[in-house]
């Protein structure tokens, strides 16, 4: 009984114990819940406070940000006012100072003028004594005229009477001797002729087939016919007149930055929506447009640019110069010219001669040329042989190297390096009487090339020998040390030489500049005058790596 007692009293003792623990706990989680609320409760009204503090900084730092933009847009708009009213200023200065300019070229005109009415009377005044002069002459010569009518008259009379005297010696009157002599001299002359007839027809039908031919070539030769001309100008187009302004650019930099690179002139006036590209060199004007195009389609236009789209384009002009040939070299079916003659041939696309385009006169030369062998019955390997040299027979003149040979025979030598039959090169070096003739075909070359350039209107003379003018022009500045490259501008009134920094001081750039004009007015014969401009540059390259 006690043992159960005991244990009875044990679980009544653990349940007590567990209904107070639980009693305890639940009100201990009670206290801490009370806590952590008030924990909470502490928290937010912190956040909110600082969210409130923050919110009311953040307010005061964007008016201060209004209000500093709003100085500086003030700021912002009297500065671009001053500016606008400085560059008004200038304008304004610039328009006086052309106004002033054009003011001080009337004046010189019209003094100009004044000087031109005195001399004018002047002259009037010296025409009049030369009249008086020429008055009293005249009267001297009446004079001597009369004197000379009366000896005249005292001749004839003694002519009559030597003429009586003879007809009393000969007892011939003189129409019976004129008559006499006439059927003497008709009857030895017939005897004659009919003797040189006969000979002329036995070797006639010895030689017919080689004179005939002979007469063939020498009546072609008397053919003419009008043909066109090259300009020496190129016309290039605008989608509006605001692009000139890009091309012009800031101070002129890009304008002169791409006729240093091209070596034209170019002219930007008032035609609308066109500039000019003016060159003697038709390459250099091709090289110059294809860049422009470029250059605006692309929009980006400043020096260097300029620089790396005209290397481009140079490029790309070699490449038409060797597809122009090989097309040209297929259209008249001949075969077997090597790459440096195809290239040669291209060239001439943009080579005129006495202003007739030289690639459009080697190909009717060399068509006439097959044409006229066919005629005279050569075979068909001498046909192609003609046709041949008549394509080569100007190549001479769009050599790259310098030489003082005519182009007729630095083209013989040039097709006789490349391999070329010894009946072309004899035809090319011949076509001007330069060697002797020693094939069929050289004397067909000879004519074709007389068909297709000597005419009336075709060539011009005029043009050449300005070109010729140019290129001596550009040579006697290339030949001075230092000198990089040469260009003629402004029809020849203008050379421009650009010369290597390293090697041309300051100093030394006046000096030549001086010298290359005194050798030029020493040697060379020129209308008006010629500006010679010395440009020096120097340019320190570095990359940023």
């Amino acid at each position: 009984m006690d043992g159960i007692s005991i244990a009875i009293g044990a679980v009544v003792g653990i349940i007590i114990g567990f209904v107070v623990g639980r009693f305890l706990l639940q009100k201990l989680n009670s206290e801490r819940q009370l806590q952590l609320d008030k924990q909470a409760e502490d928290i937010i009204k912190q956040a909110e406070s600082n969210a409130a503090e923050k919110i009311n900084a953040a307010k005061q730092k964007t008016s201060g940000i209004i209000e500093a933009a709003k100085r500086e847009g003030e700021s912002l708009k009297k500065k671009k006012i001053a500016e606008a009213k400085k560059i008004g200023t200038q304008k304004k200065a610039e328009h006086d100072a052309k106004v002033q300019k054009r003011n001080q070229e009337l004046q010189k005109s019209e003094t100009h003028l004044k000087k031109m009415e005195v001399e004018l009377e002047l002259k009037t005044k010296e025409v009049n004594r030369d009249r008086d002069y020429i008055t009293k002459k005249q009267t001297k010569v009446e004079q001597t005229q009369t004197r000379l009518d009366a000896k005249l008259e005292q001749l004839e009379q003694q002519a009559n009477e030597y003429q009586s005297q003879l007809e009393k010696i000969a007892k011939f009157t003189p129409q019976e001797a004129k008559e006499e002599l006439i059927k003497a001299v008709k009857d030895k002359a017939d005897a004659e002729a009919m003797s040189y007839v006969k000979d002329k027809l036995e070797e006639a039908k010895l030689t017919a087939n080689k004179d005939a031919k002979k007469i063939v070539i020498q009546s072609i030769q008397r053919m003419a016919a009008e043909y066109t001309i090259e300009n020496t100008v190129s016309v290039f187009r605008l989608d509006s007149d605001d692009l000139k302004g890009q091309i012009i650019g800031r101070e002129g930099r890009n304008i002169r930055a791409l006729e240093a690179a091209t070596g034209v002139e170019i002219i930007v006036d008032d035609t609308p929506e066109a500039i000019i590209i003016s060159s003697f060199d038709p390459i250099r004007r091709e090289i110059c447009r294809l860049s422009l195009q470029r250059l605006v389609a692309d929009g980006r236009i400043h020096p260097a640019r300029i620089e790396e789209v005209v290397a481009k384009t140079k490029k790309q002009i070699e490449e038409q110069i060797m597809e122009i040939g090989q097309r040209t070299v297929i259209d008249l079916n001949i075969h077997g010219i090597q790459t440096p003659l195809i290239r040669m041939v291209g060239r001439m696309r943009f080579r005129s001669s006495y202003g007739q385009n030289l690639l459009k006169h080697s190909i009717e030369t060399a068509k006439l040329c097959a044409i006229m062998a066919a005629e005279l019955g050569l075979s068909s390997r001498e046909i192609k042989l003609a046709k041949r040299a008549g394509l080569l027979h100007d190549i001479g003149k769009v050599g790259e190297e310098e030489t003082e040979l005519s182009h007729a025979l630095l083209g013989m030598k040039l097709c006789e390096k490349h391999g070329e039959k010894s009946a072309v090169c004899n035809a090319v070096g011949a076509h001007h009487d330069e060697v002797e003739m020693k094939f069929i075909i050289s004397p067909i070359v000879q004519a074709c090339d007389a068909v297709s350039g000597a005419r009336p209107g075709a060539r011009r003379e005029i043009l050449e020998s300005y070109i010729q003018r140019i290129h001596d022009l550009e040579n006697i500045a290339l030949a001075y040390d230092g000198v990089q490259k040469v260009y003629a501008m402004q029809a020849g009134r203008e050379l421009r030489v650009i010369v290597e920094a390293e090697k041309v001081s300051d100093v030394r750039a006046e000096d030549l500049s001086f010298k290359i004009s005194q050798q030029i007015q020493n040697e060379m014969q020129y209308p008006g005058q010629i500006k010679v401009t010395v440009i020096r540059e120097k340019r320190a390259v570095a990359f940023a790596r």
